[in-house]
């Protein structure tokens, strides 16, 4: 299927909606575990200024820096009672995140896929829609709502739902390599790879139920660098390193 996705040409977005995925261990900062408030600061504001371009942005952050199911299991914990928790966890992120981008002074909501009403919205498409289209920023938190499926799952599934045009997974490094160049002084860098490479080669981009849906979908995944100052908005002005996955 040829790829009639938009382009990143102009310095005005040709993006009008994307999901922005991060990981939560990129609100750590160079702790070790939990919330770096000034980390979050700075992702929020690298959010606000996509948001001032007029794009509109849906966002999945993990829990990672809190707690990750996989690992809970991994020692000993049952396996849906420990994903619950992780779920959990990307709540908390979530509410962290919203606190900054309202500080900035981003209509922000928060919309949680496990009921809880005292602290956020439950996921309803129709309403999530409707917020974005007032420009308000929506962060999906508690994944899919199930066990056994990961931020990453969650983050394309609602991107589909969203009818977002791409999804921005927001890394350490500027794109996808062949191995950890964190590891490898000869890691070789991606400027296109299609879903299938991903999945054959096993490259880390998210999981592969992830990108098989993402693939399903025809929804291409920009992986970029998070940490770069202005990163974000630059990707979408058609400047900066990133590694598009397409079909």
């Amino acid at each position: 299927m040829a790829d009639t996705s938009p382009k990143i040409v102009t310095d005005k977005s040709a993006y009008k909606r994307v999901m922005l995925k991060i990981s939560g261990e990129a609100l750590m900062g160079d702790q070790g575990f939990g919330l770096h408030p000034p980390t979050v600061e700075r992702i929020a504001r690298e959010v606000k200024s996509v948001h001032d371009m007029g794009v509109e942005i849906c966002m999945v952050i993990g829990g990672g820096n809190i707690f990750r199911g996989l690992q809970g299991s991994a020692q000993g914990m049952e396996r849906t009672t420990a994903d619950y928790m992780g779920m959990l966890a990307t709540v908390m992120n979530a509410l962290a995140m919203q606190s900054s981008l309202e500080e900035l002074g981003v209509f922000t909501r928060t919309i949680s896929a496990i009921p809880m009403d005292q602290v956020c919205e439950p996921y309803i498409r129709r309403r999530a829609v409707r917020h974005l289209e007032k420009k308000r920023v929506c962060i999906f938190a508690a994944g899919t709502g199930n066990p056994y499926f990961t931020t990453d799952t969650a983050a394309t599934l609602r991107a589909n739902e969203m009818a977002c045009q791409a999804i921005f997974k927001g890394t350490k490094v500027d794109g996808v390599y062949d191995k950890d160049p964190m590891k490898h002084d000869d890691a070789v860098r991606y400027d296109n790879v299609s879903y299938d490479d991903c999945l054959a080669k096993h490259l880390k981009v998210m999981d592969a139920s992830a990108i098989a849906l993402a693939r399903d979908n025809n929804l291409p995944i920009i992986v970029f660098s998070l940490d770069e100052p202005g990163g974000f908005r630059g990707i979408l002005a058609g400047k900066g390193t990133y590694t598009r996955v397409h079909g």
